[in-house]
This record gives C-alpha cells, sequence and structure tokens, in this order.
C-alpha cells in the first residue's frame, strides 16, 4: 500500500487517482461543515464547483437546501455559509444540501474519479483514517489548500493521517510528501489547537469574528462519522458501517 498527500488538488495524476482511495481534505471548513452535517441527520451533500451551478442544481432537489462561501463570507441568498455551527439538526436534518466553497469542494470535484473518495478532517480522524483502510488500496490524502497554496492546517491533518495509517499498517509505504507532512505534523500531534495561531487562515477567521468556527473545527476525534462521495448519485452520503 502506498500513501501519498497531495498539498492542493493542481497537477493530480488521473492515473494516481483512479486506482487509490482518496481522503479530501479542507479542516477550515468545508470537511468540518460535511462531516457534521451528516452527523446530524443531512440525507446527503452535493458539492459542486460554482454558486451559480449550486443553485441550479437546488432548484433541481426538492427541499434542497443552498450552502456556501467565497473567501470565508456567506454568499448573498443561500441558506447557510460554511460555518459547522450552522449546520444543527434543525437545519439540516432530513435535508440535501447543494454546496460550494472556495477550495473544499473544488478539492471534492478534483476527487470525484478515484476508487473511492471521503472526507476527512480533525473531528473525524480516527474514523476517516480506518475507513481509508478499508478498500486495501494505495491512499491518497488530498488537501483543499487554499486558492492554490498549501494550508497549514490542512497538510497538518494529511500529515497526522500518514501516521495513523503507517502505524496501522507498518508494511505501507509513504511517498516524500507523506513523510514531510508527517514531519511538519509532529509538533501538533500533542496540541492541534496551537494551528489556531500557526494556520493564517484561522487568525483570519478569528480576526472577523469566527474564532468559535476554529474551535470546532480543531477538536479531534469527536464524530466516528465518515461522509463518501458516491458517484452513482453524484452525492456525499455517510459510509455504510
Amino acid at each position: 500500500m502506498r500513501i501519498d498527500v497531495a498539498a492542493t488538488p493542481d497537477g493530480l495524476d488521473p492515473a494516481v487517482v483512479a486506482a487509490s482511495t482518496v481522503l479530501v481534505i479542507d479542516v477550515l471548513r468545508a470537511s468540518t461543515c460535511i462531516v457534521t452535517a451528516l452527523a446530524n441527520g443531512c440525507e446527503a451533500i452535493v458539492p459542486v464547483a460554482s454558486p451559480e451551478e449550486a443553485r441550479r442544481r437546488a432548484a433541481e432537489v426538492s427541499n434542497a437546501l443552498i450552502a456556501g462561501e467565497r473567501r470565508g463570507e456567506p454568499l448573498a441568498g443561500f441558506d447557510l455559509g460554511n460555518s459547522p455551527l450552522e449546520f444543527t439538526r434543525g437545519h439540516v436534518g432530513g435535508r440535501t444540501i447543494v454546496m460550494t466553497t472556495s477550495n473544499g469542494t473544488r478539492a471534492l470535484v478534483a476527487a470525484r474519479a478515484a476508487a473511492a473518495v471521503g472526507v476527512a478532517a480533525f473531528i473525524n480522524h480516527g474514523a476517516a483514517a480506518t475507513w481509508a483502510l478499508t478498500g486495501g488500496r494505495d491512499v491518497l490524502l488530498l488537501c483543499a489548500g487554499e486558492r492554490g497554496a498549501r494550508s497549514l492546517e490542512d497538510y497538518v491533518c494529511a500529515g497526522m493521517l500518514v501516521e495513523r495509517l503507517t502505524g496501522a499498517v507498518p508494511s505501507a509505504t509513504p511517498t516524500a510528501e507523506a513523510e514531510r507532512a508527517a514531519d511538519a505534523a509532529r509538533p501538533y500531534g500533542k496540541d492541534v489547537g496551537r494551528l489556531a495561531q500557526d494556520s493564517s487562515w484561522a487568525r483570519h477567521l478569528t480576526a472577523v469574528g469566527r474564532g468559535r468556527d476554529v474551535a470546532a473545527c480543531l477538536a479531534v476525534d469527536t464524530r466516528t462519522l465518515v461522509p463518501v462521495y458516491r458517484r452513482d448519485v453524484d452525492k456525499i452520503v455517510t459510509a455504510r458501517r
């Protein structure tokens, strides 16, 4: 088993993606929102690339909600932004959500051709690692990044997943990029909360009044649910146990 990390969705090798189990990581905040929504009874999430596509797809689905952001700010006319605190059972229970975000849904769209696609965050870290091993394939940890650049919190989350995966399967072979991510993650292994200061995006969110979002996103292993993308229905749903 080969374990690789991509710091952004740019330049992915289609052949590698198609043969791999991919975990998409957007800690702040799309991955955390998706896990939270499904944990709170959301039926499914449809990831799309643009606000225009989100509006069109939502019009095709009965009782759908539209969620999303650009540069961290909610989109005008949308039902939800990209704060995990918004995705409560009262808001999302029994609903389908069409979602578009600056980075996270872009990464999900890029991973669609993979053999299996899951969503990982700190809040479901252990469950996501366990799920990724069930297919017996190579694993690609795909970070959403920040507008084409590496995102520290995503890269650290990926590096910690490398450590969990290689710990569970000692014969697994991490690539050089996976080893770099694991090295970057080690200083945060016992204190993920440090990312609230070390991550530039976390600092920005805090500065604009989203500090509670940051704290929610940096909680580790508070959920055991793994969202998976099902190509046959073009939706993200809860993985079957």
